[in-house]
């Protein structure tokens, strides 16, 4: 982290406005990847930071849109904090549904996951497609996500869906064009976590 400060400079990340708990995540996102760029294509829309942590400490449930991104959150921060972390890529279900459908697992599990009450803060790093699923279903009043944190990566509807979400107001974190990940996804998701024990949450 040392490092990254150095490189990143003393006046690089106050320059572009970041909170101190955003830039925590900004540089938990650098850490993470190795890529300095992540300091001017992150963006914090609506409070996303107290968005999803108010929305974890009222008991609701967090859902990624793949195994990848739901396999880097750390489980041991999670059961500290007495929270629960999803993914329905892999119910029978959701995979039949896809394939007679035509569409991918990541987008019909955020339809379903999106339908239930019980989770509000989505992490997708790998599937354009659920993002821009979640954020259509958000605009026409039949998801009310919390929080979201987008970052999708790809050349084909990566940006776009992200411009989607943009659009919306509803609290998020945006990695702006192709760039993302799981592995982005998460450690935004364990920068939350992090900061979520260190205030007692």
């Amino acid at each position: 982290m040392e490092t990254i400060d150095r490189l990143l400079g003393s006046s690089f990340p106050a320059g572009l406005g970041y909170s101190p708990a955003e830039l925590k995540v900004v540089k938990r996102v650098i850490h993470t990847t190795a890529d300095l760029e992540y300091a001017s294509i992150l963006e914090f829309r609506y409070h996303p930071l107290e968005a999803a942590m108010a929305a974890l400490r009222a008991g609701f449930r967090l859902v990624t849109d793949t195994r990848m991104a739901l396999a880097g959150i750390n489980k041991q921060r999670l059961a500290r904090l007495g929270l629960e972390a999803w993914c329905f890529t892999d119910d029978e279900d959701v995979a039949r549904e896809a394939k007679e459908r035509g569409v991918t697992r990541a987008l019909v599990g955020m339809e379903r996951a999106a339908r239930d009450e019980r989770n509000a803060v989505f992490v997708i790093g790998n599937a354009p497609t659920a993002l821009a699923r979640l954020a259509v279903m958000a605009e026409k009043g039949l998801a009310r996500p919390r929080a979201v944190i987008g970052v999708p990566v790809g050349f084909i509807g990566a940006a776009e869906s992200k411009d989607l979400l943009a659009g919306l107001a509803v609290p998020s974190i945006i990695a702006r064009g192709r760039k993302g990940g799981s592995n982005v996804a998460a450690a935004i998701v364990n920068s939350i976590l992090i900061q979520m024990e260190e205030i007692g949450a």
